[in-house]
């Protein structure tokens, strides 16, 4: 077998694109969420007139800018690799999936790229409703995006509303079914929620490293403290909920997922335990040193102790996921959501004895929680796709017959570019993120720098948008 570094040709396209879309991920998941919350600053200031709100706008949009970018450009290179390391998915599932990618473009890109211009740049330019539209198309067109994206993956983990044509080829037959698949809500509602989160987190892990250097009195450092706090006693709370009616979703139509998520390799004709601690060893079909408590899982799969529950006993072992990964990523994703909601309720009591601004040590568990939520989609993300294996299309098309026929030391030097350049590319991207989360948000706070022009919009006179950019108006001569 032709192999790099000891992996085949298919396991390194997987890897690939793994690593694209893990580094992918964390970008969307934050501006998402980081899009609404400046529609909502811009919006509050636009109501009360509130320094605060501005100055925490010019704060964030800095950074949402930067996001944005890393996120568009780190996405351009997965549909590459639609077709060059996956072309026989691509010609077999194409005619389903390409359309609905397309309609991504058609819809959410030139959503955005109409009103991306005027919410960045567009503040002294343009008069304040039609820039607060801006932000709002921009914020939807995010969730758009994150819509459509969804369906597809959503479409190949429960297919729906195709037939398999002559050339076997995947052809539609309901684009309702197939875009409005039995996983799509649970998906579209999870992950859209967990941006949201995200977001609150990073927000106030900033806030907090702020209140711990000391600027308590800083208006937009509580301001966005505040704000982050907020979303995480009510959203976090929602979250698990909403984690909750997606798993028997899952249990429903992937009940190996489930499986393996559980470390259920027997089947438990009388009440399945919840296992908090394993090892699993799929090779001898057990979970070794398993810690669990009894029929807890049947409760929360079934809602009743003694119900019982199918294992991967009953799942044929070419046909069962790699259950390690998936045990433990489900296990943090889990693990990170309680912390959230625990941080939250944590901020709620510190509210109500008036010590939100004080309280050190909740400061210092925001902090080191800022990015939880990135980690929780990460991992949220690997348990969803790892755990759909051997599949690229659940049920009707194995990942390892849908790869290119590229050898495996193609495949692994393109690997190894991809990680050094991302690495030195968005490295360097985060490390600047970071150094304007550093500085606390000033009065005064500058938005992204632009430099006067032409540009002559009703009730703004030319002298006026001189001003407003900070230069100086030389005085008329004659």
């Amino acid at each position: 077998m032709d192999t790099f570094l000891g992996f085949d040709a298919v396991m390194l396209a997987r890897m690939q694109f793994g690593f694209t879309v893990a580094f992918h991920f964390i970008f969307p998941a934050f501006s998402i969420g980081l899009a609404s919350f400046l529609a909502v600053l811009n919006g509050l200031y636009l109501w009360r007139k509130n320094e605060a709100y501005l100055r925490l706008f010019k704060y964030w949009l800095k950074i949402f800018a930067i996001t944005f970018a890393m996120g568009v450009v780190s996405g351009i290179t997965m549909s590459y690799q639609f077709g060059t390391n996956w072309s026989v998915f691509s010609d077999i599932a194409g005619p389903v999936i390409g359309p609905l990618m397309a309609y991504e473009v058609l819809t959410a890109f030139f959503l955005e790229a109409g009103f991306l211009g005027i919410m960045i740049f567009g503040r002294d330019k343009v008069g304040p409703g039609l820039h607060m539209f801006a932000c709002l198309m921009v914020a939807v067109g995010t969730a758009i995006s994150a819509t459509w994206i969804l369906s597809v993956n959503s479409w190949m983990q429960t297919p729906q509303g195709f037939a398999i044509a002559e050339n076997g080829q995947f052809v539609p037959e309901d684009w309702w079914a197939i875009i409005f698949n039995p996983s799509f809500p649970y998906r579209l509602a999870h992950t859209l929620t967990a941006a949201y989160l995200t977001t609150a987190f990073i927000v106030g892990g900033v806030g907090a490293w702020h209140l711990i250097r000391g600027h308590g009195e800083n208006p937009g450092v509580r301001t966005m403290f505040s704000m982050a706090m907020w979303m995480a006693t009510i959203v976090a709370p929602m979250q698990i909920f909403l984690g909750d009616m997606h798993g028997l979703n899952t249990l429903e139509h992937q009940p190996a997922k489930v499986m393996a998520m559980e470390g259920h390799f027997d089947s438990h004709p009388e009440g399945a335990p919840l296992y908090l601690f394993g090892i699993p060893d799929q090779e001898a079909q057990e979970l070794k040193y398993a810690i669990g408590i009894p029929k807890l899982s049947s409760l929360i799969l079934k809602h009743h102790l003694d119900a019982p529950l199918a294992g991967l006993d009953t799942i044929p072992r070419e046909d069962q996921p790699p259950v390690a990964i998936v045990f433990w990523s489900f296990r943090i994703m889990v693990g990170l959501g309680f912390a959230m909601m625990g941080v939250g309720l944590w901020s709620l009591w510190a509210r109500f004895r008036g010590r939100l601004y004080e309280a050190g040590w909740l400061h210092r568990a925001a902090l080191v929680m800022g990015p939880s939520g990135l980690v929780a989609v990460i991992a949220g993300w690997i348990t969803t796709e790892v755990g759909r294996q051997p599949y690229v299309v659940y049920g009707a098309l194995r990942t390892a017959e849908a790869h290119s026929p590229l050898g495996a030391s193609a495949v692994g030097t393109s690997l190894i570019a991809f990680v050094v350049i991302y690495f030195v590319v968005f490295g360097a991207g985060v490390a600047y993120i970071l150094k304007l989360m550093h500085h606390a948000p000033a009065l005064g706070e500058r938005g992204v720098r632009v430099e006067p022009g032409p540009i002559r919009t009703s009730g703004i006179t030319p002298d006026r948008q001189m001003r407003e950019s900070g230069h100086d108006i030389a005085p008329e001569t004659s």
